[in-house]
């Protein structure tokens, strides 16, 4: 088969690679699109020690499952893989499983090639009408739906009396911004550095747009609701100015692991801070019906390529090239 390989910092090549490996329960899928993540472009730059050259990158997909009992079946695959057995997987929260993994992490393989093989429990029914490129759109929204779920939770008014802040305007970030409208919230900001991102989430008509770098965004203490789609010092220190007493940070983002937490002020102002870790199978279901129903407005603003154009798609997302928050793969089968 034909696949995306990362064979070291700043490499990615587009060649021939074995078949995906099946381990007990797993199923082919033929993968139809496959959107790039943030993590990608860690571990393309080498700053993910957990992702280790050469691999297949790659876990926002969708296709068509090529055998067992969903065989012919249109899917979203839930990238996370976990026993199903655990204290945490029978309670719903599966994604802290101890025994999780991931495809585009040793030992599975990810989904930038022909074919992945994935357990027929990570699958998930594409909706009639639904293009593939926009149902590969469902993981990083349901990242987005899962924050947001965990915001609602903590917050001690409903998202409808809330002020919202996200930071980033890439994939997540606009999928987060949409969850909120989705579920409610109506006062929303969103910190976006490149220009051209700000402009896509401008026409997405979901908030107050801004650079946080020039522009004078909301007044200290006046969020309840932050959401840093970024995990960067530096927004998790405008994010705690930012929020108000008694106020929530949800963080998503894994820029880095560095410092910038007041924690004298979380403390003083009893603000509730929350790590999310992606979603559990019930935020999939959530976030196909919001994105079928309509919910979530109008999900173009990606940009399709194929996957044989992966390297020059990086090295774009790489130099700010591109204005699309994601860029969604397609392998060509024919070739």
């Amino acid at each position: 088969m034909k696949a995306l390989v990362y064979t070291g910092p700043e490499k990615i090549e587009y060649r021939d690679a074995p078949e995906p490996t099946r381990q007990a329960g797993d199923i082919y899928v033929k993968v139809e699109a496959v959107g790039i993540c943030g993590s990608d472009m860690h571990a393309y730059l080498g700053h993910d020690d957990r992702r280790i050259a050469p691999l297949i990158l790659g876990h926002e997909a969708a296709g068509t499952v090529l055998d067992g009992a969903w065989q012919g079946q249109r899917v979203v695959i839930n990238p996370l893989v976990t026993c199903g057995q655990c204290a945490r997987c029978l309670s719903g929260r599966s994604n802290l499983c101890a025994k999780r993994e991931i495809i585009s992490m040793a030992p599975r393989q990810g989904a930038f090639a022909d074919f992945i093989a994935i357990p027929e429990r990570n699958l998930i029914s594409v909706p009639d009408g639904m293009d593939m490129a926009t149902a590969a759109l469902a993981e990083p929204i349901a990242t987005g739906w899962h924050a947001v779920t965990k915001a609602a939770a903590a917050a001690d008014r409903p998202l409808a009396e809330c002020r919202a802040l996200v930071f980033g305007g890439g994939a997540v970030g606009m999928a987060t911004a949409l969850s909120l409208r989705a579920q409610g919230c109506l006062d929303l900001h969103i910190a976006e550095t490149n220009p051209m991102r700000r402009e896509t989430a401008i026409r997405a008509d979901i908030g107050t747009v801004y650079d946080p770098l020039s522009d004078a965004g909301p007044d200290d203490n006046s969020i309840d609701v932050v959401i840093d789609c970024v995990g960067a010092k530096p927004t998790r220190m405008a994010g705690i100015a930012a929020v108000c007493p008694g106020g929530v940070i949800v963080h998503v983002g894994l820029s880095d692991g560095a410092d910038g937490m007041d924690v004298r002020k979380l403390t003083l102002q009893e603000v509730t801070f929350i790590g999310t870790y992606t979603y559990t199978m019930q935020d999939f279901y959530a976030t196909i019906a919001a994105m079928h129903s309509g919910a979530l407005g109008d999900l173009s603003w990606f940009e399709e390529r194929d996957l044989s154009d992966g390297t020059a798609a990086f090295q774009d997302l790489f130099a700010g090239r591109t204005a699309a928050a994601k860029i969604v793969l397609r392998p060509n089968h024919d070739t």
